[in-house]
């Protein structure tokens, strides 16, 4: 059986979805329930309490592993003692880029490193998904704003991310490794907006923020140090940060989806 944390989020959904769909039995984690795929078991539980995780963890050997709660040591400890042996952690990029800043998702790695389980880590970058946040905007009056307009980034499909995490959870030769996930080119805020005009067949204008206006929109739902660690992603990126991987094709055995396969696959999202 495999446990998966976060089933009802844009990756983890599609996690338990494609695990189904092979046969898999599969426990979905969350704190509400949701629609789930014929069989799957659901789980009320938060990653938040982990002596609440117990019945999740439970005849399970494998699990999906969300950076969420602040004991990732008594996560692990709940899992091992539920008979899970292998564990695939969905960290970050910034982890190994920036640690300073992302030292939510590095206190998880370092855990699973060392908690006697086989583990991979995959650590996406941005994902082509984040775009939702201009959906009400391009819905009322057809405009996008993001800072760093013509800064281009890889940012990655969720559902590949997904998919990526469905073979390394059913496969056992990814132990001990670590997997940066991007799209397959850097794609611009701007070039983003003009792909879901492509995909609605109307004009997106896009309107460049300033870095202050991006920052006072972002502290309104995220840590002030993780604001200042995004905006740096955004504006100044590394080369690290702007370089595609291989390692969704080398899974996978196809190319990573591109942003604008994504866009006209959600264009009723932004109707």
């Amino acid at each position: 059986m495999i446990t998966v944390t976060g089933a009802t989020g844009k990756v983890g959904g599609e996690l338990v979805r494609l695990l189904a769909a092979a046969g898999e039995q599969v426990t979905a984690v969350s704190r509400r329930p949701a629609p789930l795929p014929d069989g799957v078991r659901h789980s009320a539980a938060d990653l938040g309490d982990p002596a609440g995780l117990k019945a999740a963890f439970d005849g399970a050997d494998a699990l999906f592993l969300l950076v969420a709660g602040q004991e990732p040591q008594a996560v692990l400890e709940a899992a091992e003692a539920g008979g899970i042996r292998r564990v695939v952690l969905l960290s970050s990029q910034g982890a190994g880029t920036r640690p300073e800043v992302y030292g939510h998702p590095v206190a998880f790695e370092e855990a699973v490193r060392g908690s006697g389980l086989e583990w991979t880590i995959l650590r996406p970058g941005g994902f082509h998904s984040n775009a939702l946040a201009w959906a009400e905007p391009i819905r009322a009056h057809r405009t996008a704003a993001a800072p760093f307009g013509d800064v281009a980034l890889p940012t990655v499909d969720p559902a590949d991310l997904a998919e990526v995490a469905a073979v390394v959870l059913r496969e056992g030769r990814h132990a001990g490794r670590t997997y940066t996930l991007t799209g397959p080119r850097p794609v611009t805020p701007r070039e983003r907006a003009a792909a879901i005009g492509a995909a609605l067949g109307e004009e997106v204008r896009f309107v460049e923020q300033t870095r202050e206006e991006a920052r006072g929109q972002m502290l309104q739902f995220m840590p002030e140090p993780v604001v200042e660690g995004t905006l740096a992603i955004l504006g100044t990126p590394t080369p690290a940060e702007q370089q595609v991987s291989p390692d969704v094709e080398r899974i996978l055995g196809r190319a990573p989806g591109d942003f604008a396969d994504w866009a006209a696959r959600n264009v009723a999202v932004f109707r």
